[in-house]
């Protein structure tokens, strides 16, 4: 297997979330049959609310008609989390990767992916950027800065992580109580930074961390 391909495709614009699942199915299905190596997806949304299959509906603010009111799809997934809001101003990371033998822990996954958050953060000039004890993500003091909800297929996953760049998003989260936890407050990289960051070199961070953090999870056996 070649080494992973991290795809930016922020050029394409915001891209819809169905859209970007669809692509996720598809690749998920062509790794699981090794027809393709480990696969990063680095895009950005149109203003959406997405929501698990265990998500509380009052977590979400409005009802649907508001939502399609106010130019915001509403979407139900299969990923794991409660609700949570993507759009312009926040990069979306889509992993598709194998876990072999040696790697099929779950929890351990998602604590590399924060590390990837953590990691870029900093490289971005972001300090403070850790777990947090109540919830999976990353967060900055009570202030939410990047979601995390994931999906494993055949040990394939899918999904990933949202991190929030501009200030833009923060309009989209007062619709909803974000992941289902009330009371915290949302961060930006830009309002950390105290400058504006752009989403392509929150891309460019993103990649420079990712395939040294998330090494172990890179499958590079069975050439194809």
């Amino acid at each position: 297997m070649t080494d992973p391909r991290i795809v930016s495709l922020l050029s394409e614009g915001p891209i819809p979330y169905p859209d970007a699942w669809e692509r996720q199915r598809k690749l998920v299905a062509l790794r699981q049959q090794e027809k393709v190596p480990d696969t990063v997806l680095l895009l950005e949304h149109p203003p959406t609310v997405t929501y698990g299959k265990a998500s509380d509906p009052s977590h979400r603010l409005l009802t649907p008609e508001e939502y399609a009111a106010r130019g915001i799809a509403l979407i139900e997934t299969d990923r794991g989390g409660d609700v949570t809001y993507h759009g312009p101003g926040q990069l979306v990371c889509y992993p598709i990767l194998h876990l072999g033998e040696g790697r099929r822990d779950l929890h351990r996954y998602v604590r590399a992916l924060e590390s990837v958050i953590i990691a870029a953060a900093r490289t971005l000039g972001v300090a403070g950027a850790e777990r947090a004890p109540w919830h999976a993500g990353v967060w900055v003091g009570d202030g939410y800065l990047a979601a995390l909800g994931v999906k494993v297929s055949r040990w394939v996953t899918h999904h990933g992580f949202a991190l929030n760049v501009s200030e833009s998003v923060r309009d989209g989260f007062a619709t909803i109580i974000p992941c289902g936890v009330a009371g915290k407050k949302i961060a930006t990289l830009s309002s950390l930074a105290a400058r504006e960051v752009s989403l392509s070199e929150t891309a460019e961070a993103i990649t420079g961390v990712f395939t040294m953090t998330m090494d172990a999870y890179f499958e590079r056996s069975n050439p194809l």
